[in-house]
């Protein structure tokens, strides 16, 4: 009795094949190149497990075969397998990758500049969706018969991609060469009053036609500039939202200084109006309640200019 155990315990760990088991589709399968063999599909195909039975999907695609496929295939090989229920089927799939798009622009973008396309100029390919490539290959890509026409900026030309493992690859690309412009854009947001320093900004380029006029185009025209109005991250600066950084508030006191020949007088004075350096201001004298026209040279001073006269201001 327990050698009879025991024989049954050896043969139920004995190999799937040694034992015999019948042939049976398997639900998901994942092809690893081009073609399609028995024993990828069915298990326990026996000798006929390497044999061809088609192509196996593009790269990145699947097929599904039912029942009724299934069992053609088997009785073609001399599979003793049959549907039970007629729901048997077999989900093909081919492991892939995208080409990447930026490989495919650069190439382009070379043969077109070579054709008199502005380097500078963005693609726009409508459509274009890179293909699956098997994974793990090294795929050769060229283009062939590129034509540029400099007055439309139309392109075309003809994509072709070989690798081992799938099919040659033949697309048509057409599109436009769009022209661009340096754009400066915020890093973050900033606030009214806040003044741009070089860490605040990045230079891009963007269409042309997405670009709003007296958008800044240079970080110079931006930098140590204080904002009029807030701007947000990734946001273009525009000029006309930009001033030299205020140097005098409205109503602030400030030192007043006229200088004459031989001697530099001061006084003590309130500024009726907020300036940033270089621009000129009405500043009332404390002591004689006077309002003269003065320039203003740093935070809180202010020259007063020769020959100025008392302004008449209007009170607010």
């Amino acid at each position: 009795m327990r050698r009879r155990a025991f024989a049954l315990l050896v043969l139920a760990a004995l190999p799937a094949r040694a034992q015999g088991l019948p042939p049976a589709p398997r639900p998901l399968v994942v092809a690893e190149d081009a073609a399609l063999r028995l024993g990828d599909l069915f298990e326990n195909a026996g000798e006929a497990s390497a044999a061809v039975i088609g192509a196996a999907p593009a790269p990145g695609r699947r097929m599904t075969l039912d029942a009724a496929q299934l069992s053609m295939i088997a009785r073609r090989y001399g599979l003793a397998w049959r549907p039970l229920s007629g729901e048997e089927r077999s989900i093909v799939e081919r492991p892939g990758r995208p080409l990447p798009r930026e490989e495919i622009e650069s190439l382009l973008r070379d043969e077109l500049v070579r054709l008199g396309m502005d380097p500078e100029a963005e693609l726009e390919l409508p459509g274009f969706v890179p293909p699956m490539v098997p994974l793990g290959v090294l795929p050769q890509t060229v283009l062939d018969a590129v034509h540029f026409d400099v007055a439309t900026r139309r392109f075309a030309a003809t994509l072709v991609i070989a690798a081992e493992g799938m099919a040659g690859f033949r697309a048509r690309l057409a599109g436009r060469a769009l022209a661009t412009v340096p754009v400066v854009v915020a890093t973050r947001r900033l606030s009214v009053g806040d003044i741009v320093g070089p860490e605040d900004l990045r230079e891009i380029r963007q269409r042309a036609e997405r670009v709003r006029p007296g958008a800044a185009q240079r970080a110079e025209d931006v930098v140590g500039r204080q904002l009029r109005r807030p701007i947000a991250a990734n946001l273009p600066y525009v000029l006309v939202d930009l001033t030299a950084p205020t140097v005098i508030a409205k109503n602030q006191m400030v030192l007043m200084l006229l200088d004459g020949p031989g001697l530099t007088l001061t006084a003590q004075g309130r500024a009726l109006e907020a300036a940033a350096r270089g621009e000129r201001i009405p500043v009332m004298n404390l002591v004689s309640r006077s309002i003269v026209e003065a320039e203003a040279i740093g935070p809180g001073r202010v020259r007063v200019l020769l020959g100025a006269v008392p302004l008449q201001i209007a009170r607010r």
